[in-house]
């Protein structure tokens, strides 16, 4: 049976979760950026959907006061796409809590070696990112929602990312649809699927590959995308039929560490309640979080006592995340 004090620890720690919280102060919210790259499109109907899926992106960042920087979509500059995207990401490499969301849309290739993601002009491999991102000390989430994108996730998976690709293979080499359907879910309410007010990108992803699915089984045609998500550095990624709801339940054979738990801690549109919260309590707060789901997928491995022991530290720590938040005099709602 849980410790007494455990218990009363545990319920500050969740009936902090909602209390009234002062007015955060400019200095405290920091500017989340999503850089939305349109890759050659080939055909004319590529384009089009190519810039719609550009656009449910830049909608999405409105709503969630986000900077939006979109490359490919206007004419050809003097520079190449591939120099413009590796600006941005030079000029976005800032320490900061809030994160860097690279967005990929369009056509991707794997000749056996070498993952490329088309671009207008010289392409982009995942060795060029890789090395790009490298010195950006910021949270980054990367989506290549291009065909052929498996092989990016191995390579750009680090500690601190979450890295979602449309393929499990860099061989499905067809259209993928993933991304569209990611893009229309990351502000959904119906892909909330925990129901707390905001969906994070684990539950885009989920909502997004059961979306490709339907769509496969309505055309009665064998699908020839499988998403995966990264976000414990592991560089293996997890299907979304590995998750029931939102908590991951397989394990693979060489029980090799589960993926989600950071992803679902990434949100482009906030809830009311969250959005008050200052950047770097909430970055506090998570890995506080992270510390307590690692924990718990270990627990099996550990005396009793320990993991108690372990837990009301953790637990105690995020109520007092929560306290400086309130602050010492703030009143709650009754």
């Amino acid at each position: 049976m849980m410790p007494t004090t455990l218990l009363l620890v545990a319920a500050l720690a969740l009936g902090a979760a909602a209390p009234s919280r002062p007015e955060a102060t400019p200095g405290d919210r920091q500017e989340q950026v999503v850089v939305v790259v349109v890759g050659a499109a080939g055909t004319r109907e590529y384009a089009a959907q190519f810039a719609e899926g550009a656009d449910l992106w830049r909608q999405a960042c409105e709503q969630g006061s986000a900077k939006c920087l979109a490359i490919g979509l206007d004419e050809e500059e003097d520079s190449s796409d591939r120099v413009r995207v590796q600006a941005a990401l030079t000029d976005e490499a800032k320490e900061t809590t809030a994160a860097l969301w690279l967005v990929l849309i369009g056509h991707g290739t794997y000749d056996g070696r070498t993952a490329k993601f088309n671009l207008r002009g010289p392409d982009v491999s995942a060795e060029d990112l890789a090395g790009w991102l490298e010195p950006i000390p910021r949270p980054v989430a990367i989506i290549n929602a291009a065909s052929s994108s498996a092989p990016f996730l191995k390579r750009l998976s680090a500690p601190g990312r979450v890295v979602i690709t449309a393929t499990k293979s860099g061989f499905e080499q067809n259209y993928a649809r993933f991304g569209r359907f990611l893009a229309e879910a990351i502000v959904e309410p119906q892909a909330d699927l925990d129901k707390d007010g905001q969906t994070s990108l684990l539950e885009a992803f989920l909502t997004a590959s059961h979306r490709v699915g339907e769509f496969y089984a309505a055309e009665g045609r064998l699908a020839t995308e499988h998403a995966l998500l990264d976000d414990n550095g592991d560089a293996l990624g997890t299907p979304a039929d590995w998750f029931r709801g939102i908590r991951p339940v397989q394990k693979a054979s060489d029980d090799a560490s589960l993926d989600g738990y950071r992803a679902h801690q990434l949100h482009l549109l906030y809830s009311d309640t969250e959005a008050q919260m200052p950047s770097d309590l909430r970055a506090r707060r998570d890995l506080l979080e992270l510390d307590v789901k690692t924990l718990r997928d270990a627990r099996a491995t550990m005396p009793e006592g320990e993991y108690f022991a372990k837990l009301e530290a953790l637990l105690y720590e995020i109520a007092q995340v929560y306290e400086q938040i309130d602050g010492p005099d703030q009143e709650r709602r009754p």
